[in-house]
């Protein structure tokens, strides 16, 4: 089985099986916060391709603080991760894959150094390794760097075995947020210090 079958139809058969509880969350999205029902943004897939992922608001409109505007339902919504049911559609697609790294944003690009910028060698996942070692408790040097090992040991079976222990996560519903943020904080590059040990390493 190669990994886009285990794709399109793991992500086939959770869209058929999770559609009641999707269509309840997008009611309960629409009569709480109105429309749009779902939030679109843009992300960074495989080889630096900008897509647009799709997930259930979560936040009311307007500016200020991702925590402030964070809703009680998005709260619900997040911690049981119903509100990325919708990026099963982007799997479908192809722009995703049930498993890997997760897709950020794209100003994050120039901020990487040349190791973690191999993350995008794969298609990003809904789950993948740094999901399952603590999600966004994580910083974000472990956290890519977790990106990176799963490029290079990346195998059906290991896919399987990240499923298998993301159905944990979400029972116990781990990792949501780091402390004091919605998420987690954004991701502001290496130290201009860690920078020039990588160009003394590389030179």
């Amino acid at each position: 089985m190669t990994k886009r079958c285990l794709d399109v139809a793991g992500a086939a058969v959770v869209l058929v099986l999770a559609t009641p509880i999707l269509l309840l969350a997008m009611l309960a999205v629409r009569l709480t916060m109105g429309a749009p029902v779902l939030f679109r943004q843009a992300r960074v897939g495989q080889g630096d391709r900008v897509f647009t992922l799709r997930k259930l608001r979560t936040m009311r409109d307007g500016t200020g603080d991702d925590a402030a505007r964070l809703t009680t339902l998005g709260r619900v919504l997040r911690a049981s991760s119903i509100d990325e049911l919708p990026q099963l559609w982007n799997v479908l697609r192809g722009d995703m894959s049930l498993v890997g790294p997760r897709p950020l944003l794209p100003e994050y690009l120039g901020r990487y150094s040349a190791e973690q910028a191999r993350r995008h060698a794969v298609r990003p996942g809904i789950t993948g390794l740094a999901q399952v070692n603590g999600r966004n408790t994580l910083g974000w040097a472990e956290r890519l760097a977790l990106d990176v090992q799963y490029v290079d040991t990346r195998s059906i079976r290991l896919d399987l075995v990240i499923l298998a222990r993301t159905v944990g996560c979400l029972v116990g519903g781990r990792g949501v947020s780091a402390p004091g943020h919605a998420t987690m904080p954004a991701f502001a590059g290496e130290t201009l210090a860690e920078k020039g040990r990588e160009r003394c390493v590389t030179s």
